[in-house]
């Protein structure tokens, strides 16, 4: 098992929760936590514990981005005009990993990281190798011609465990995406429910 798919099935385990709707997530076998404690009874949750775990899942779901990564979304998100809450869910939704992992050219959100960082995407015809980069609306994302044939590519877009969302326009014979509005919390396809008013909660307080 690679780094990353070890990564991404330990969040699925601490979370308790199969967040990314993959077929093959252990808690789709065991809702228990990892570990030897794992099965123990839960206690119940505080507060700040349902604040956190809802920082940590949506956090984690865009990759693990670590805390310093998140925490400067949010920050940009709250100075925003209107729902902090919604202008979150629009700037995570807007990373170039995140739109070439909803357009399906890749498996995973970790495996987007990973095909954006190698430089197999382009953005408006112009290779772009940082997996942040913010798209805006009406970019046009799309593998290069050198990877079009890849077969985790071929693979990816064949997947039945999600659909492409109706934020985006894709034409997965030319392998493009047009990302044509930014989403809020109702238009994203997540597998579980995400709730950004308990992150919002979360650092109000911290």
């Amino acid at each position: 098992m690679t780094k990353r798919t070890s990564a991404k099935y330990k969040i699925d385990r601490r979370m308790g929760e199969n967040i990314w709707g993959r077929a093959k997530s252990p808690v789709n076998r065991r809702e228990y936590g990892p570990g030897q404690h794992g099965q123990r009874r839960k206690a119940k949750v505080s507060d700040f514990g349902l604040q956190l775990r809802a920082k940590q899942k949506l956090k984690g779901y865009y990759g693990d981005l670590t805390e310093k990564q998140f925490k400067k979304i949010f920050k940009e998100a709250d100075r925003v005009k209107g729902d902090t809450g919604e202008n979150l869910i629009g700037l995570l939704e807007r990373r170039l990993d995140a739109v070439v992992y909803r357009a399906k050219f890749v498996a995973t959100i970790f495996a987007a990281r990973q095909f954006v960082n190698h430089g197999h995407v382009r953005v408006n015809g112009k290779k772009v190798n940082i997996a942040s980069y913010r798209v805006k609306e009406g970019d046009v994302v799309e593998v290069r011609d050198r990877s079009k044939q890849m077969a985790a590519v071929l693979e990816a877009t064949q997947l039945p465990e999600r659909d492409v969302p109706d934020y985006m326009e894709v034409d997965h014979s030319k392998l493009t995406a047009t990302f044509t509005r930014t989403p809020g919390l109702g238009d994203v396809p997540y597998a579980v429910q995400m709730e950004p008013n308990l992150v919002i909660e979360y650092y109000a307080q911290n």
